[in-house]
């Protein structure tokens, strides 16, 4: 009786060990899922051609995404390179979260990214934020204000820009 209550509280941790190593390695999870599912293709078994889709990807990378690219070797300005590590476990269809746990043996830094929390427009009062966030809400919109030079200046081109970029709810 005793071996089975060792054995399931030995699962118990195997489990939240599992579901650690998925929040721990947010953007490499995070990325590494968005480039399987939106660009490679079941026929992408060569490391070559996922190697160059992946420097693709990186290119259009932003913020912490951007970060990790730079860790892993996928963009031009990169100062190591272990795409490699990338690109053989992924043409081998091992899991995502298998392939960021590779990567953090490798690079600890990896798995130490995450994401920045998102600012909800619809309820945040774009007064009360600094230029700094005024600017960041602007770059994720891919746009740019060159007219501002004050906060209110920003607040003015962000309201502005609002409903193209923000869903309001009914």
């Amino acid at each position: 009786m005793q071996l089975v209550t060792q054995l399931a509280a030995a699962v118990v941790v195997v489990a939240a060990l599992g579901g650690v190593a998925a929040q721990e390695c947010e953007v490499c999870n995070g990325f590494l899922n968005k480039f399987v599912s939106e660009t490679l293709e079941k026929s992408d078994t060569t490391t070559g051609k996922i190697e160059a889709k992946l420097r693709e990807a990186c290119k259009k990378s932003k913020n912490r995404e951007n970060r990790f690219c730079y860790y892993i070797g996928g963009l031009e300005d990169s100062a190591t390179g272990i795409l490699p590590k990338v690109s053989q476990p992924l043409a081998n269809h091992l899991p995502v979260n298998k392939v960021c746990e590779k990567l953090k043996k490798a690079d600890a830094q990896i798995c130490e990214l995450r994401y920045e929390k998102q600012i909800d427009l619809n309820k945040v009062d774009l007064k009360k934020l600094k230029v700094r966030d005024l600017k960041k809400i602007l770059s994720d919109w891919d746009e740019v204000c060159e007219d501002c030079l004050e906060k209110g200046d920003y607040i003015k081109h962000i309201q502005k820009l609002k409903p193209k970029y923000v869903k309001s709810e009914l």
